[in-house]
């Protein structure tokens, strides 16, 4: 690996960038909003049940998008009940958009919003310090278990948090997913990070079945249109192929040989299809749902 390559976390702005311009090129977010429409309601039907108040943890909230549509839903399900509802966010700036999004989101009286600046893990041994530990009815995990050390302890921790009927939200990538495929064909040639672990639903599956947890698990596809990658000289490019490699500044730095692999391959079907000219690379998400 060259000694130029460095991983894509160690500038924050150029990650946020790289981050949004994924979202706009792909069906993350329409991915998810499909499974919350589908899904969510049947999951969340007795959460509610007898109790006064619903309470939802957000563990890695970010700008609060997806979050909001799950608080819709419970509203939806529990019309007159109240619902408490707590982020644990590490990033100051999406906490301020978290909160700009709910100061102009409308029909959320009957919703208590807290917000801790704090990692899952840091949140964590915040509560174990506690002599009373709270119990919630909905924790949800959206793509943020990359980002977490020891991911068995952390399930773990958070399913002992659960309530009566309560349940707990995974999302992460699929392990049928085009990221799957890269990440070990390619990883030990990319800049490695402490920051971010390659994980995906089969890894998780796998510790939650050693945990004796009891899960479902549900696929549903989502693309990345990746065609800017093979248009070199355009910014969408370089933040495509930045967010893909975990590589702050790839096309400037990654050896021509890694990056001709990468051109190759990502073309390819276990990686990508093609479809009206476009190359929509493989984003497939995994919702996976643990009961109490």
């Amino acid at each position: 690996m060259a000694s130029s390559m460095r991983s894509l976390f160690s500038d924050h702005g150029r990650y946020v960038e790289s981050f949004r311009r994924f979202l706009s090129h792909s069906t993350e977010h329409q991915c998810m909003q499909e499974f919350m429409d589908k899904k969510l309601p049947g999951i969340i039907a007795r959460i509610g049940d007898t109790k006064s108040e619903i309470k939802i943890l957000s563990i890695g909230g970010g700008a609060g998008e997806i979050d909001l549509q799950i608080v819709s839903k419970v509203q939806a399900q529990y019309p007159r009940v109240c619902i408490n509802n707590e982020v644990v966010e590490p990033s100051a700036e999406q906490i301020a958009k978290y909160k700009e999004l709910v100061a102009k989101t409308s029909n959320l009286e009957n919703v208590k919003f807290a917000w801790h600046n704090e990692t899952s893990s840091e949140y964590q041994r915040r509560m174990l310090e506690k002599k009373e530990v709270q119990k919630w009815d909905f924790i949800h995990m959206i793509q943020m278990l990359y980002y977490v050390k020891d991911i068995p302890a952390t399930l773990k921790f958070f399913h002992s948090l659960l309530g009566t009927n309560a349940k707990i939200l995974i999302i992460v990538v699929s392990g049928s997913s085009g990221w799957d495929k890269l990440w070990r064909k390619y990883g030990s040639r990319l800049p490695q990070d402490d920051l971010c672990l390659y994980v995906t639903s089969d890894d998780l599956t796998q510790m939650l079945d050693n945990l004796g947890l009891k899960y479902e698990c549900y696929d549903f596809l989502s693309t990345l249109d990746i065609s800017d990658c093979f248009t070199d000289g355009n910014e969408t490019s370089d933040l495509l192929w930045d967010f893909l490699t975990e590589t702050c500044n790839f096309n400037a730095t990654a050896p021509p040989d890694l990056k001709a692999e990468l051109v190759k391959d990502l073309q390819e079907p276990e990686f990508s299809t093609k479809k009206e000219g476009k190359v929509l690379f493989n984003n497939n998400l995994s919702f996976i749902v643990i009961g109490a």
